[in-house]
């Protein structure tokens, strides 16, 4: 059997986590968080939800050594579970990491039209009263059609793409923070809250799981390590990777809201680069900030990709779908079929436009819950008997940990479907997330009645 290339670094593993974490949600819908909790209640909700992750991403970090396998979520609850939740579970994290490629696709578009507004033009239809524009569709299928490449060719040239658009993203974020910081007060910050304190924080901490999903991508390109690659590098990779994500978010939010008036520019488009040209009082620090988001956008679109297309690859290799996607390109060794499936549905999904942009963050974030959750309770199942491969039994430590872990997962997934609580979903989001459960079924379903015919060999790793 084919084996995908060996290439990756503790470097690339975090530049992967990091890069998948963080996309431009802080410059395109900033005014959402802050509306959403004010300046306090987005901070503590995107610090605090942050914290939270540790123990997940622990657990994580003991199923990648253990199993170094690209499926998983798939693997993990696989070992633990019945075939139908392991296909599940794979099913809701492939859409946590395949509904962020054209959410980045879409995005690029709006920011070229920011900074070439002649770009706002052509437009060919509205969805939900939003237009859909020529150029912006071009410049985000260019965009896709070049990370589809980049993939294609080999793993290797995606990582040190990502490791190089990684490092220009902090070194602009840390400039263009560190100026306008000097031009700002302690008394742009009110209101704290938009909500009761307790509502605040809990209307941020629900879309946390969106933006803080990406940390768990390195168990998705852990078969691809380079030889004599340490185990305990896998957990080193996610924990920076979620300390990293927690300073990021925490300083972007706590800088928008000291520059300048936050509360009077909810309005404005793209309202993190208006703060600080604000504060500034100049167009150059914009350039600064719009820099840093396109390199930030096209990290998080390259690290989706490769999370996603090694989602479809290993549902493809177990049977779950149309096993061609199972494929590797015997020269490049890359899921090259997975790859072009996910590059075909980035372009296809960038059709809808703007109006995809928030309603995508509330189902990302249940589909990413409930794959921690799942992850979580297979080590809980896994660990209590000693059934994880060259590990011991969990002492009690462990196990509270990971049950803890699951405890946050579920709980940010109720967050969202509970009626009661503040937030929840909309009928938009129920349909969505409906849609893609049925396409999930019909799927599975199409597989079974081929493999009832066909029967596919079993090649889990």
């Amino acid at each position: 059997m084919s084996h995908l290339a060996r290439k990756l670094r503790l470097i690339d593993y975090f530049a992967l986590g990091w890069g998948t974490m963080v996309g431009v949600g802080w410059l395109v819908i900033m005014d959402d968080w802050l509306s959403r909790g004010g300046a306090l209640g987005a901070l503590f909700g995107f610090v605090i939800g942050g914290a939270l992750l540790f123990p997940i991403g622990w657990v994580y970090g003991k199923l990648v050594a253990a199993m170094p396998d690209a499926a998983g979520e798939i693997a993990y609850t696989g070992a633990a579970f019945s075939r139908p939740i392991s296909f599940s579970t794979g099913w809701m994290m492939m859409l946590a990491y395949l509904i962020v490629c054209p959410w980045e696709a879409v995005a690029i578009g709006r920011i070229a039209g920011y900074i070439i507004p002649s770009l706002d033009s052509l437009a060919l239809y509205r969805i939900a009263g939003r237009p859909v524009y020529l150029p912006h569709l071009a410049i985000g299928i260019a965009l896709t059609a070049l990370l589809t490449t980049l993939n294609y060719r080999g793993i290797r040239l995606s990582a040190t793409f990502q490791n190089w658009t990684v490092l220009g993203t902090l070194i602009l974020f840390f400039v263009f923070v560190v100026l306008g910081l000097t031009k700002g007060s302690p008394r742009n910050f009110p209101p704290l809250f938009t909500h009761a304190p307790l509502v605040s924080f809990l209307l941020v901490l629900q879309i946390v799981p969106y933006f803080m999903v990406g940390f768990e991508s390195v168990s998705k390109a852990s078969e691809e390590s380079t030889a004599g690659f340490e185990q305990r590098g896998y957990f080193q990779a996610i924990a920076m990777a979620i300390l990293a994500g927690i300073l990021f978010y925490g300083a972007i939010i706590a800088a928008v809201a000291f520059v300048a008036p936050w509360h009077q520019l909810t309005n404005e488009t793209f309202m993190t680069a208006v703060a600080f040209q604000r504060a500034v009082g100049s167009r150059w620090i914009v350039d600064i900030v719009l820099a840093a988001a396109l390199m930030s956008l096209v990290k998080c679109f390259n690290g989706n990709f490769v999370a996603a297309s090694r989602m479809v690859f290993a549902m493809g290799r177990r049977g779950f779908i149309d096993a061609r996607a199972g494929e590797i390109h015997a020269q490049h060794q890359t899921p090259s079929v997975a790859v072009l499936c996910v590059g075909l549905a980035t372009a296809g999904c960038m059709l809808l436009g703007d109006a995809i942009l928030v309603p995508i963050t509330e189902v990302g974030s249940v589909a990413c819950a409930i794959g921690w959750a799942a992850t979580c309770a297979s080590y809980l199942r896994l660990s209590r008997g000693g059934a994880l491969p060259s590990q011991s039994k969990s002492s009690g430590l462990e196990y509270f940990v990971a049950a803890f872990g699951l405890l946050v997962a579920i709980a940010m997934l109720l967050m969202k479907v509970v009626p009661a609580i503040p937030g929840h979903f909309s009928i938009y989001e129920w349909l969505a997330l409906a849609a893609w459960i049925a396409l999930g079924a019909v799927a599975s379903r199409r597989t079974r009645r081929k493999n009832n015919n066909e029967p596919i060999a079993d090649t889990d790793a």
